[in-house]
């Protein structure tokens, strides 16, 4: 909902003068939204024409409240909005006119992992410390980085942009329309290989964050990342005069570095050194790898201004969001509870690694139902079967393993471990009342995959299971 305390996101006179379109009537809007299930009353409803034309979905959003319609055919009736030749275009314009219209301190992040969760976690520093706006779910391509610097609010002091890319040439441009004032990578790995080439395309089109970077901006990047060295030379090179910073590594002035991880299997208690303060932070996640995340997340909020000790407050507390490795209970047929730990939005080789380490870390018996991992290319069948090591030092117990590239893992794991139950089914259907056959109180499932390879389906499968049996019981079946 918009802040009542707040001025109008957008007027008619501003968003005609910014988009280059023409107004038609007089109106003022809260928000801006191109989803009619989502839109909220009072805002601006735009019709983008990607997967399907919102163009056919604008009589919905009017019905569900929009105060006016950004379009590029006169679909509006009697309605208020916005012509303009182009939705596409124009919404970009608006973008950049409300970043142009406010004095946020502005960060931006990208990375193979932890994007999302970083740019969670700033956000949460962020809104305890005044007016914050940042990116809604994974809104960081071509549509969503210019969609949230719309939504943006000219009272916004700080915030957080998460930008993203599949092939070469996405990053550059939208870091040019952000220009944040801080930029930040998290980690390189092997992702989105079939349209990057190679590893050290990844690495070199992450790099171009740097590009939008305001002179005299700070350049965080990841101490340990193997591509370090080549990050920072990168980073100079597109913006000479930025403060580079470190995180994950050595203990120095210019960085942020964890000190101490311990866990319950439950909760994480990390101390981190953030430039000199000692502070400690409690996650409700599980895995060592919260640790970075967390080491970034206060060190690029100390460098907007907010106290390291502030901000390691803020954080904690903090659970992953849905899909995110957020965990949760679930009841069981025959009594007894089980550990759902959903990681199921996406997955590369890395993530997945440090899923399956996290799960290693929680008590109770451990089942992993894991969906191939998409555009990895020619490597695909190693990268796969390469999962195996981490799933053995886990001591797994059982894995379920989903799509044609997960032959490899489960070819691999039978060969090194035969105590192992392993089963590879062709999709997620399967998977689901596979992991359902197995499942006894006290174990703990990871459910992971690609966001293509459809295995947030098991989780919905188990909360069903859930919810049936907790129905039952409430009803005295």
């Amino acid at each position: 909902m918009a802040d009542p305390n707040l001025s109008p996101l957008w007027t008619s006179e501003e968003a005609e003068k910014a988009s280059g379109g023409k107004a038609l009537g007089a109106w003022a809007v809260n928000g801006v939204s191109i989803d009619t299930r989502s839109l909220q009353p009072g805002n601006l409803f735009v019709a983008l024409q990607d997967v399907r034309d919102g163009h056919d979905f604008v009589g919905n959003a009017f019905a569900a409240g929009a105060e006016a319609a950004l379009v590029s055919r006169n679909v509006l009736g009697a309605h208020p909005g916005l012509l303009v030749d182009d939705v596409l275009p124009a919404l970009e314009r608006l973008g950049l006119a409300a970043r142009a219209r406010t004095s946020a301190t502005c960060a931006a992040v990208t990375g193979s992992v932890g994007k999302t969760s970083v740019k969670e976690m700033l956000a949460r520093i962020f809104r305890a410390a005044g007016h914050a706006h940042w990116s809604d779910k994974s809104f960081n391509n071509h549509w969503g980085v210019p969609l949230t610097l719309a939504r943006m609010p000219r009272e916004t002091e700080r915030a957080i942009f998460e930008i993203g890319m599949n092939t070469p040439g996405e990053i550059a441009p939208r870091s040019n329309m952000v220009r944040p004032h801080l930029a930040m990578i998290t980690r390189i790995a092997p992702a989105h290989l079939q349209g990057m080439g190679s590893v050290e395309g990844v690495a070199d089109e992450k790099a171009q964050i740097f590009a939008g970077l305001l002179q005299g901006g700070a350049a965080i990047l990841p101490a340990k990342d193997y591509f370090f060295e080549r990050l920072k030379r990168r980073a100079l090179e597109l913006q000479p005069s930025a403060d580079v910073f470190t995180y994950g590594g050595a203990r120095e002035k210019n960085a942020a570095s964890p000190v101490s991880y311990e866990t319950d299997g439950h909760v994480s208690r990390i101390t981190i050194d953030v430039m000199g303060d000692q502070v400690t932070v409690t996650l409700d996640a599980v895995g060592e790898h919260w640790a970075a995340n967390a080491a970034l997340a206060l060190l690029a909020a100390s460098l907007t201004g907010i106290a390291p000790k502030q901000a390691a407050e803020a954080l904690s507390g903090y659970a992953p969001p849905a899909g995110r490795g957020v965990a949760e209970p679930l009841k069981l047929p025959q009594g007894g509870e089980v550990t759902l730990v959903d990681d199921a939005y996406n997955a590369n080789p890395e993530s997945m690694r440090a899923a399956i380490e996290g799960v290693a870390r929680r008590p109770g018996r451990k089942i992993v139902a894991l969906g191939e991992m998409r555009e990895l290319g020619d490597g695909s069948a190693a990268l796969h079967a390469g999962l195996a090591s981490a799933i053995l030092a886990a001591k797994v117990s059982g894995a379920v393993l989903s799509g044609a590239e997960m032959k490899h893992l489960a070819d691999e794991l039978r060969a090194r471990d035969a105590s192992i139950r392993v089963v590879h089914v062709t999709g997620p259907a399967e998977a689901a009342e596979q992991v359902k056959s197995w499942l006894e109180p006290g174990d703990v499932v990871l459910i992971k995959g690609s966001n293509a390879s459809g295995m947030a389906r098991v989780g919905v499968a188990l909360r069903q299971m859930s919810q049936i049996v907790g129905s039952q019981k409430a009803s005295g079946a």
